[in-house]
């Protein structure tokens, strides 16, 4: 007898990269060398200070016990000062700021805390695969608004009037945008923001990406007039600061929306490791020169991605922002599924089709650059060959 599962399995489906990757490891087991460019998993290490801290913060008794839920008061102090260094935001440490394990947990803790099953939540057509995903595990309608790809892949605003009703609740937002490379602008947020002031709706800001091969000086939601009125900013340390595996994150906003996403998050865990926070403090205080230096590396592996690209016959735009390129596939390629499992099978690369974003991605690909310069070329030579 098998037990019937929640009606929420049946509303998702599993991850795409956790299907695709099985085959990856089949093909390895097999004995092939696979080049992985479809996952955005940073291969670089953190700072020496942040691995030195972590062990040595490791042998402390104290570390070992269970944490403040709200985090410790030296990490939610560094992110503080990080926002305000980086940014030039201001935050309270003490009321505006909610570590994370990760901020993937904190879409869930958000859709938990602020959506009814029936509510609306406004998706972009092209994003981030868990948006959706969580929206419709906790019984909301998503409604996806569109992106205008000849100008810069911006929410098509005018559009959007049309999409928002009474029950409209949260709008999510990713700028520098994945997977498009997109880059964030101060007259995007401050649409944003008027916008989900005008109709009351929670705008959700997801922002990894602000200091990676950032053109311009990093931007937070949260520097915009109003924003805290109306808005929430997730951020991360797995792709700025090399740390995917350590789930360090966190949520910025006013303290009643921290308060309520506590109330959730309170019930979920019981606080983070204290040694990884206190290595989290020790990056956060990296010098300007390592991520300089991180970006030098991923400026390398750009450079390789776009002949990459180049081979296939793709186009791209040269603004983007982040640790993909995304690439428009020509008309010779049939789609971007044939071309991703044929270059599986036969070349022994994984590249990321468009379509697992959103529908309009189907004639696009994006390639990761976590992976050494050296291997992308390979890549580039196995495709040529």
């Amino acid at each position: 007898m098998i037990i019937e599962t929640a009606r929420r399995t049946k509303q998702t489906s599993e991850y795409y990269f956790s299907v695709k990757l099985a085959e990856v490891r089949k093909l390895v087991a097999e004995g092939n060398d696979v080049i992985n460019l479809g996952i955005g998993n940073p291969d670089m290490m953190p700072s020496e200070k942040t691995l030195s801290t972590l062990s040595q913060a490791a042998l402390k008794p104290q570390a070992h016990g269970y944490q403040p839920y709200i985090g410790t008061q030296a990490f939610r102090n560094a992110i503080a000062d990080f926002y305000y260094r980086t940014y030039g935001v201001t935050l309270n440490p003490n009321t505006e700021i909610l570590p994370l394990i990760g901020s993937k947990e904190g879409i869930t803790h958000i859709s938990l805390t602020f959506l009814d099953p029936g509510d609306e939540v406004l998706v972009p057509e092209l994003g981030y695969p868990a948006y959706r995903a969580v929206s419709q595990m906790v019984g909301a309608v998503v409604k996806e608004y569109p992106l205008l790809e000849n100008f810069g892949w911006q929410p098509d605003w005018e559009a959007m009037e049309a999409l928002v009703t009474p029950k409209t609740k949260i709008m999510w937002l990713n700028y520098p945008h994945m997977p498009t490379g997109a880059p964030a602008t101060r007259e995007l947020f401050e649409q944003a923001v008027a916008f989900a002031a005008k109709h009351k709706v929670l705008l959700c800001h997801d922002n990894p990406y602000s200091l990676i091969l950032n053109k311009k000086e990093p931007i937070s939601l949260l520097s915009v007039d109003g924003a805290k009125e109306v808005a929430i900013e997730l951020n991360s340390m797995s792709k700025s600061h090399n740390m995917a595996g350590w789930r360090l994150g966190w949520l910025a906003g006013a303290k009643p929306y921290i308060d309520a996403v506590l109330t959730i998050k309170s019930n979920v865990d019981s606080g983070m490791f204290w040694a990884l926070q206190e290595a989290a403090v020790a990056a956060l205080n990296n010098p300007t020169e390592w991520h300089d230096a991180r970006n030098a590396v991923y400026q390398g592996r750009l450079e390789a991605a776009e002949a990459f690209l180049t081979t296939i016959g793709c186009t791209w735009n040269k603004d983007q922002e982040g640790m993909f390129l995304w690439g428009k596939l020509p008309e010779s390629v049939e789609s971007a599924e044939k071309l991703v499992n044929e270059l599986l099978v036969e070349k022994h690369v994984f590249i990321a089709p468009g379509f697992i974003f959103g529908p309009k991605g189907q004639r696009y690909i994006r390639l990761s650059l976590c992976m050494p310069k050296e291997r992308i070329w390979e890549a580039v030579e196995r495709i040529r060959g």
